[in-house]
């Protein structure tokens, strides 16, 4: 940036022709320019307090001391000394900058991201207010059906943030020991304690909120007791439960710093166990109850216009459980190990009857497991009662029976409806995880996202809940797309094409809520591996706390438009003015090199 000695790519083409095309490297853009111009009230060079006014004023850092100013301009002079050739500027002038060095900052440097980096969301509420960065099938490496079953997928997913991880247990053959598995599949197994010590060790690498496991239980009586001995052995004081079974709203995400905990079906209580707990603070439910969790391949379907049941099954109805075998007394905790009904923090539990009677909002706290199908034919007619549902309980939502690649839903299905872990395949790639991705970078990517207070609100009316239909406060986005490098560094001359440098555009989506979803897209740029687009789009929405800033960047070819990055931003989120947002790969791997300089607004 501001050398003017022309560079060249060379490709060769058809009968060994060597083509030459000139390659420009981007220079500040017009807009950066009158910025410039303003805060330095035209002149050439910005003081360190003119730099400070810039960032407050126009890149609302509001939080930004002049201190923080002055360390910056310090960073900025530190690498003109290691690229002089690169700028002219005035040796007297040390502690101002110049246009092409705001540049540079505004577009390689880190801390001008897009989104904020810590956290910032109440945390203190219950865990039932919070989206929840939840994934299925934890233990797969692959598909559903021939992958292996291993550690490493849970170890990946909880560095990249992940807070619910799923687990199927099943017992060995010979049935007495326990295994992670996908049942009914050609998966091979995985032991359940390499499982819970990976979680032990990396459940808090990402973020310092509660690792949630839930649990898909085929297990007998004996082993479900001996799972509860590995899972208190193996968690020690981190793993949580509460003192009492009458929960009157689920604890907050705060309160459960550096906890592990755990959802599941509660073992069924036999007769005599009812009958003492039945002390008139907590009525229990003696109705059979089939489990919300998915079973490999069968799918139940809608039987009435009043009635979706859950799919699948948990495995069989197992013995009803006696009372707690461990009597306590005066013994130490190493001797006096909880049962495994006595782990559960979140039960997942359904009432029996129609679809309403299933989203009863009194009684204990709990939560459903639904399949994408499930929730969608739900929708259709109890909406209000699911977001009612949600406000105070939990509800989990999964991909159907037949996404046996690993591919996943739209998660806005789940969300607008309040839903708080909306699983996904981390394994399978795709547009959809990226959304995913996207969302859970908010909130300083600690795994919960606060849900807006539209989710929240109390409902009067049936039906009264139309996610199409939704009108709040409008905003308008605008979003202005500069340029772009870093391309030429991460790729190989000849990766877009043999013949020519890449003819780059960008696709520009919001999604969210139905009223809010629009598609735009830039010109191509042809032969340019730094490409510059200067273009604007504005975006109108309802309900921008759910709204989602998609951004694609292909390669124009006669086929198949070829993929060379993405990213996913959370509209709420975004930081004003001009910002640096790096580019991701289809995987969601950030690129060592690929960023865009964007500018947001408002309004």
């Amino acid at each position: 940036m501001g050398n003017n000695m022309a560079t060249y790519n060379k490709y060769k083409s058809f009968l060994f022709i060597v083509r030459k095309f000139k390659v420009t490297e981007p220079v500040p853009p017009q807009d950066l320019k009158e910025e410039f111009q303003k805060f330095t009230g035209g002149g050439s060079y910005m003081s360190v307090k003119q730099f400070h006014r810039f960032l407050v004023e126009h890149q609302g850092e509001e939080n930004y001391t002049l201190l923080d100013s002055n360390k910056i301009v310090e960073k900025i002079l530190q690498n003109r000394k290691t690229s002089q050739e690169s700028f002219q500027f005035d040796q007297n002038r040390e502690q101002e900058i110049i246009l092409d060095e705001l540049f540079f900052f505004l577009l390689h440097d880190d801390s001008n991201g897009p989104l904020k980096t810590e956290v910032h969301h109440d945390m203190g509420a219950p865990l039932s207010h919070y989206f929840i960065y939840t994934g299925h099938n934890s233990y797969l490496t692959g598909n559903q059906i021939s992958s292996d079953c291993s550690e490493e997928p849970i170890v990946k997913a909880l560095k990249q943030g992940v807070r619910v991880i799923e687990l199927d247990l099943w017992p060995t053959y010979n049935k007495d020991k326990i295994k992670v598995d996908h049942g009914w599949t050609l998966t091979n197994p995985v032991s359940v304690i390499k499982c819970l010590e990976s979680i032990k060790e990396y459940a808090f690498v990402a973020s310092q909120y509660p690792v949630i496991i839930t649990i898909e239980d085929h297990l007998t009586k004996d082993l479900q007791d001996k799972f509860a001995a590995m899972a208190t052995e193996t968690f020690g004081e981190m793993l949580y439960y509460p003192e009492t079974d009458c929960l009157t709203e689920f604890p907050s995400p705060e309160s459960l710093k550096n906890r592990v905990i755990i959802s599941t079906k509660p073992p069924k209580e036999c007769p005599e166990s009812n009958r003492i707990k039945d002390n008139g603070n907590c009525s229990m439910l003696h109705e059979s109850e089939s489990s919300d969790e998915e079973s490999w391949g069968k799918e139940s379907s809608d039987s009435s216009g009043n009635e979706v049941e859950t799919e699948g099954t948990n495995g069989s109805d197992r013995d009803e459980r006696e009372a707690s075998a461990f009597r306590c007394g005066h013994k130490s905790y190493h001797e006096c190990l909880p049962d495994y009904k006595r782990i559960i923090t979140i039960h997942n539990r359904k009432l029996k009857g129609s679809l309403k009677d299933k989203l009863r909002t009194d009684g204990e706290l709990r939560r459903l497991s639904w399949s994408e199908t499930t929730l969608e034919k739900a929708t259709e007619s109890h909406g209000t009662d699911i977001l009612r549902f949600t406000q105070k309980n939990i509800l989990r939502v999964y991909p159907r029976a037949m996404r046996v690649q690993s591919t996943n839903f739209k998660p806005h299905i789940g969300w607008m409806y309040g839903a708080q872990m909306v699983a996904f395949n981390m394994q399978g790639h795709g547009k959809s995880l990226w959304l995913m991705q996207g969302m859970f970078r908010a909130n300083g990517g600690c795994g919960y996202v606060k849900k807006p207070q539209i989710l929240m609100q109390e409902l009067q009316c049936e039906n009264e809940f139309d996610p199409a239909t939704i009108q709040s406060a409008k905003k308008t986005l605008k979003v202005k797309l500069y340029t772009t490098l870093g391309w030429s560094l991460d790729f190989s001359p000849t990766h877009f094409d043999k013949c020519s440098p890449p003819d780059f555009y960008a696709k520009i989506r919001i999604v969210g809520m139905p009223g809010d979803v629009a598609k735009k897209k830039t010109k191509v740029i042809m032969d340019n591996w730094f490409p510059v687009w200067d273009e604007e789009f504005v975006f109108s929405l309802n309900v921008p706390e759910l709204a989602l800033l998609l951004i694609q960047v292909k390669d124009k070819d006669q086929g198949k438009d070829d993929f060379a990055g993405q990213t996913c931003l959370p509209v709420s989120e975004l930081k004003l003015g001009f910002r640096s947002v790096p580019l991701y790969n289809r995987k969601g791997e950030k690129f060592n090199s690929v960023k865009l300089l964007m500018r947001f607004q408002i309004e």
